[in-house]
């Protein structure tokens, strides 16, 4: 939950905030994947990876079209470890997908940390009641 705003080091490294790698067990690697509907990346926990793995499983293990799937998720998705400071070095080519050059905005959204161009998001001092109204009344809510 919460958002931080934190510019990619020299190397393109990006650090996840301690509270953040703590509330998912001090993980040795998360995984970063394109989101499939916004320009952002996806960053997932290994049990959040597992369900989406696990509803694929559901599948016949020798249908060529679930093949296909795991091909496709594989090719754009990436293991990335987290060294002692908590930094990770997502690839160029995620990078530019969601349009990261130097700030990276770090949002939390409850299951995974959704990684933005910050000129995309609202400014953060702002709190839009009318857009927090209309994410729980679509969650049913």
């Amino acid at each position: 939950m919460g958002r931080f705003d934190h510019a990619l080091d020299p190397k393109r490294r990006l650090t996840i905030p301690s509270i953040w790698r703590k509330a998912m067990g001090n993980p040795d690697f998360v995984y970063a994947m394109p989101d499939r509907k916004e320009r952002c990346v996806n960053l997932m926990p290994k049990a959040e990876m597992d369900v989406l793995l696990s509803k694929i499983r559901e599948k016949a293990l020798f249908d060529p079209a679930l093949n296909r799937v795991f091909q496709v998720i594989g090719s754009m998705s990436e293991q990335l470890d987290l060294d002692v400071q908590g930094r990770i070095r997502i690839s160029d080519k995620l990078l530019q997908y969601a349009n990261l050059t130097t700030t990276v905005a770090m949002v939390g959204s409850f299951r995974m940390i959704k990684l933005w161009d910050p000129a995309a998001l609202a400014p953060v001092d702002s709190v839009d009641a009318t857009e927090l109204d209309a994410a729980l009344a679509a969650a049913g809510l």
